[in-house]
């Protein structure tokens, strides 16, 4: 039993759970799923708990953790700052766009909401009161009633204040921040060894109630994925590789070892080193790679970020939930803040997820359903952050006159 992975134990308990939730749906007085909801529930809860810190952390670690050195590099943190901002918002237009055209979601009809649960509230729907919605009373209150929009305002503006403190307090808070964050990512490791139970209970309940439909909606899910990654690489990637005038062959032949095991392994980290010598090798001055590739773990993210708008629509779709442009607008500066500095974090991305989930009014439901599916589609986006990550340092290398192609060509 030991040998079995945890995607391995997700994957059985996502098939035990269609299995029960079949049978439900066959039997002429089927009533027996709703029994399983708490247990799915008692999962999203847990999720939905670490969403506050896990943001408060990572976000106070990526701004205040890179202060001396956006002073001390300048030139450099500026134009990678800038560089991985235009990349994230593309990413997320063109995960947008894909989840609007593809409609994954429509037809999985996730069970209505617990009749006695509290109502999440979505942002005003004027620009006025979204403005004064932004800005916490109380960040504790905020924390509370879960408003992400409202923590990773009070969080940026913290870290931008920490940036300008000196000497031990800074030392403190910043490490404070760090260890917060860093246990939020053991927290998350502790509630997945419960996800494939969670899991299990939310398939049988949604294809108890929706029917087998719910796996080929998955399927359009994980595809629209593939999809608009595909469709990325093209419109961001290789402009931005041309532009620079990178040469596309070496530069492959110089990625293709550390994505294969960002893509084998789901794992940022483990292709990281990797990455960083090829980088070093191909021609990149050892300065700019070990401030690009580190901070971009931060800050450019655009196969999870990409993921992160497929995923919001499918689960509004899902649910029956229409979001209209000003909706996904904001949702795309929610998720601009919201998805940095947790890439190098397996399932982090749910939590992001979570919390954008509730912010819009939108069931938690949908997570633990897109979960059976999401080590599929955690292959890909965490390929495509590795090689993003990879061509910003060669793209910055280019930009600041030393890249130094072993061909000779600069």
């Amino acid at each position: 039993m030991r040998r079995i992975s945890l995607t391995q134990w997700i994957f059985i308990g996502m098939a035990v759970g269609i299995l029960v939730g079949w049978i439900d749906n066959r039997l002429p007085d089927r009533d027996f799923t709703p029994y399983l909801k708490p247990l799915s529930s008692i999962f999203l809860r847990l999720i939905k708990s670490i969403v506050v810190p896990l943001i408060f952390g990572t976000l106070v670690v990526g701004i205040a953790g890179h202060g001396d050195d956006l002073k001390r590099i300048g030139r450099l943190a500026l134009r990678s700052i800038g560089y991985f901002w235009l990349m994230t918002a593309v990413a997320l237009a063109v995960g947008l766009l894909a989840g609007n055209l593809v409609q994954p979601g429509l037809g999985v009809n996730l069970p209505a909401p617990d009749p006695n649960a509290p109502v999440p509230q979505g942002p005003p729907r004027t620009f006025g009161g979204f403005l004064e919605h932004l800005v916490p009373q109380s960040f504790f209150e905020a924390a509370v009633h879960n408003e992400v929009l409202q923590v990773v305002f009070w969080s940026v503006l913290f870290a931008l204040a920490l940036t300008q403190v000196q000497g031990r307090p800074k030392e403190i808070m910043l490490g404070f921040a760090e260890g917060v964050a860093e246990v939020m990512f053991k927290f998350v490791a502790i509630i997945m060894r419960y996800a494939p139970v969670g899991i299990g209970a939310a398939m049988a309940v949604t294809v108890g109630h929706s029917g087998l439909d719910v796996i080929v909606n998955l399927g359009k899910l994980v595809l629209t994925l593939y999809g608009a990654l595909l469709v990325f690489v093209l419109v961001a990637f290789l402009p931005a590789a041309l532009i620079a005038r990178i040469p596309i062959r070496a530069f492959i032949r110089a990625v293709k070892d550390p994505a294969v095991i960002a893509f084998t392994t789901t794992s940022s980290d483990a292709a990281l080193p990797l990455a960083m010598q090829r980088m070093i090798t191909f021609g990149v001055p050892k300065r700019i790679v070990a401030f690009v590739m580190p901070t971009g773990y931060s800050f450019n993210l655009d196969g999870s970020t990409l993921y992160l708008g497929v995923a919001s629509l499918f689960v509004a779709q899902a649910a029956g939930i229409h979001l209209d442009l000003r909706d996904q607008l904001i949702m795309m500066l929610t998720l601009l803040v919201t998805s940095k500095g947790v890439a190098g974090v397996p399932r982090s991305s749910l939590v992001v997820l979570s919390g954008t989930l509730a912010t819009f009014g939108l069931p938690l439901e949908g997570v633990a359903v897109i979960l059976g599916v999401d080590e599929l589609m955690d292959m890909a986006r965490t390929t495509v952050n590795l090689v993003g990550n990879c061509l910003a340092t060669a793209v910055m290398g280019r930009w600041e006159g030393e890249l130094n192609l072993a061909s000779g060509r600069t």
